[in-house]
């Protein structure tokens, strides 16, 4: 009965396996179906452990350079790397798309110029033809203050009273806004007079600033000023204080040059009748001229408590100029900037 549960034991034998050593393939054989990795082969093992392992395959083991066979079956040999990572090429140059050599960096302080140049140039266009402001519509006026916002929003000089080398100079008014000049800028709405410049010059060195007018009309022109003391209060706030006015001799022209037509009133009038008979005032004007020419101009001291004001400027540069004071919003060019041609 004890036989009946013995248990059977099947054994299975493993035909032994002989693994044959890696050997290249012939060069002449070539298969575009094989793919073959460089300085790489596959090869079995007896042990268990490296039955899979990928090991680099040596030409000869008395060969210093390791070499590899290619996809077409042709051997190479590989370059040997350099000692250091560092290359004795010179650094990378940036180019652009034209070949140029260039920088990645990007010049913040040019665009900013850029931006500043375009805006004052659109504001010197938008009030170009208004005298001064006087003539604007509500439309351009308001385009007018929007561009003045923007400009001081990106002033560049946030202390001007310490900028003397900016400050000093002749500065030519081109805007004005709620102004007390806008009587004298009604003047320009008289028949055959107009006001020709209105201008500051501020000398930092003596505290000195003086304001200047002319008018023109076809005898003669007349300027004026209101010189002025003022002292520094904060580094963008003066106070002024005037002295008196200087008015010089009138120029008087040698030609009376008058327009075809004189608007009136909304009414055109024409001088052509006017200009025919000027041949005896032109003598008569002559005369005048020759008798005040060299004359000094005549000052007058400027009294009352109104003699005081302030000034502050809201952006300064070598070109423009924006302040305000108790006489209203003053937008001016130095002499000889681009902007004013």
């Amino acid at each position: 009965m004890s036989t009946l549960y013995t248990p059977l034991i099947f054994t299975i034998k493993t035909p032994k396996t002989t693994i044959k050593p890696h050997t290249f393939l012939p060069s002449s054989f070539s298969n575009p179906k094989l793919r073959k990795f460089p300085n790489f082969s596959v090869q079995s093992s007896n042990d268990p452990e490296k039955a899979t392992g990928i090991e680099p395959d040596n030409d000869k083991s008395d060969d210093k350079t390791t070499g590899f066979v290619d996809e077409w079956g042709e051997k190479s040999e590989l370059e040997s790397e350099p000692v250091t990572k560092l290359t004795d090429s010179d650094p990378p140059k940036y180019e652009d798309e034209w070949g140029n050599n260039g920088s990645p960096a990007v010049d913040v302080s040019g665009g900013e110029d850029e931006k500043l140049l375009e805006l004052k140039r659109c504001f010197v266009d938008t009030v170009y033809g208004t005298d001064f402001g006087f003539r604007a519509s509500s439309e351009v006026r308001a385009e007018a203050l929007e561009l003045v916002s923007q400009l001081e929003a990106a002033n560049p000089t946030p202390a001007p009273t310490e900028c003397p080398e900016l400050l000093d100079g002749n500065w030519i008014l081109v805007f004005t806004a709620f102004s007390e000049l806008l009587p004298l800028l009604a003047a320009g709405s008289i028949p055959l007079v107009k006001v020709e410049k209105i201008s500051q010059g501020i000398d930092t060195s003596n505290f000195t600033i003086e304001n200047s007018t002319t008018l023109s009309s076809p005898v003669a022109t007349l300027s004026f000023s209101a010189t002025a003391t003022f002292e520094v209060r904060s580094p963008s706030r003066i106070q002024v204080e005037f002295k008196e006015g200087n008015f010089k001799p009138p120029e008087i022209k040698s030609n009376i040059e008058l327009p075809e037509n004189v608007d009136v009133f909304g009414q055109k009038i024409s001088l052509s009748p006017v200009q025919q008979s000027l041949s005896p005032l032109e003598n008569a004007v002559a005369g005048i001229a020759r008798t005040i020419s060299g004359q000094p101009p005549l000052k007058i001291p400027i009294p009352g408590e109104r003699t005081k004001s302030w000034l502050l400027t809201t952006y300064l540069d070598k070109d423009l100029r924006i302040s305000k004071g108790d006489g209203g919003l003053f937008v001016l060019v130095k002499e000889g900037s681009s902007l004013l041609y």
